[in-house]
């Protein structure tokens, strides 16, 4: 029996590309055939993944998984497939917070929706990486529905740090931290925000540290940038790192005193996991997948005055009782995440769809 994937864009690092290797890997021990199929991958991974043309049709006997995020040509083709299917639903940005940057982004996020119901008649199984997202598949008119969760490979995080970045940022600056795309999902300008009124009413010696891709959508960073240069933020204190290697985002998260998330919409949000892997107390606006993904941990917030959350900031950088409290919180959900068995999941899930064949 055949278990295939079906991913848009197999990338090393990526949360989807990392949950779909470990997948094929898992079906592989199982002694199921296994492969990856994808429109575009990293050089780097070109031996474990083929391109989505060199597809073998399946048969009734086999399992189809496409993850889905965006629109692509393998959503129309994953409906006309003879075996069974599965989708795991990675979340699609809403198009309202691109309607100011980009008329193309717009476009994308509005097919995928229409691409997403298109799907619910053909698939068998419906898999989310929240609940959150598994709500909006509901929503979207797919019955059978289950949460499983990303793929997370924990063991990369024992790696050493740079020791060079943590002693470049380890400095007398408070250091607030964000790891996420440069998207306007993400609220990033009230980030900037926040370390204005910081600087201004509590004390100058602070810095946003925002790793991620500043290609992503070139508009909205020209307009964060042109944001920091009204209130007078230097690029010390505002700073931007782009897309830098996980040695170097190990030290950052070492090296800084909080992380602060304001963002209005998370699928999933892989960096709170991170900042418990390091310790580093999160605060975060309490939306879409983030109480999820929190549970009990952190200190989720549901107001964004700008005073508010950088005394906020302050309170839990200074108060080392309610740090050693909140780390407490975010270590047992920590492990209760680690703890989940995405194995079993699997196989039993896979069980159910070829008995049913039977």
């Amino acid at each position: 029996m055949r278990v295939d994937q079906l991913v848009p864009a197999f990338h090393q690092g990526d949360a989807i590309g990392d949950t779909a290797f470990f997948m094929k890997k898992f079906f592989l021990s199982q002694g199921f055939q296994s492969e990856i199929y994808c429109l575009d991958h990293d050089p780097e991974l070109k031996s474990e993944s083929r391109p989505f043309a060199e597809f073998p049709s399946p048969g009734s006997k086999d399992v189809t998984i496409l993850h889905f995020a965006l629109p692509s040509p393998l959503g129309p083709a994953f409906q006309k497939m003879d075996s069974k299917r599965i989708l795991i639903y990675h979340n699609i940005t809403p198009a309202a917070f691109f309607e100011d940057f980009s008329s193309e982004l717009v476009r994308i996020s509005k097919l995928g929706r229409e691409e997403l119901i298109s799907l619910v008649p053909h698939v068998d199984l419906a898999l989310a990486d929240s609940e959150y997202n598994r709500q909006e598949l509901l929503t979207a008119g797919f019955g059978n529905t289950a949460v499983f969760p990303l793929f997370v490979d924990f063991s990369k995080y024992t790696r050493p740090e740079n020791r060079f970045v943590y002693d470049l940022f380890r400095d007398d600056r408070l250091n607030i931290l964000f790891v996420g795309r440069i998207v306007p999902n993400k609220r990033i300008d009230e980030l900037i925000k926040v370390v204005f009124y910081y600087k201004k009413y509590i004390s100058p010696l602070v810095r946003l540290i925002v790793v991620g891709k500043t290609t992503s959508l070139p508009k909205y960073y020209d307009a964060l940038m042109l944001l920091a240069d009204e209130f007078y933020l230097k690029p010390d204190e505002i700073c931007f790192t782009g897309h830098i290697p996980d040695e170097e985002m190990y030290a950052l998260y070492q090296a800084s005193d909080v992380f602060l998330s304001l963002s209005e919409h998370e699928g999933f949000g892989l960096p709170f996991l991170e900042s418990m892997v390091f310790n580093l107390p999160i605060i975060a606006y309490n939306c879409t997948a983030v109480p999820y993904t929190l549970g009990d941990a952190g200190i989720l917030i549901n107001q964004k005055n700008v005073d508010f959350v950088a005394e906020l900031v302050h309170v839990v950088s200074k108060d080392q009782k309610l740090q050693e409290k909140v780390i407490l919180a975010q270590t047992q959900q920590l492990e209760k995440y680690q703890r989940k068995n995405l194995d079993d999941f699997l196989l039993k899930n896979l069980k159910t769809l070829v008995e049913g064949n039977d």
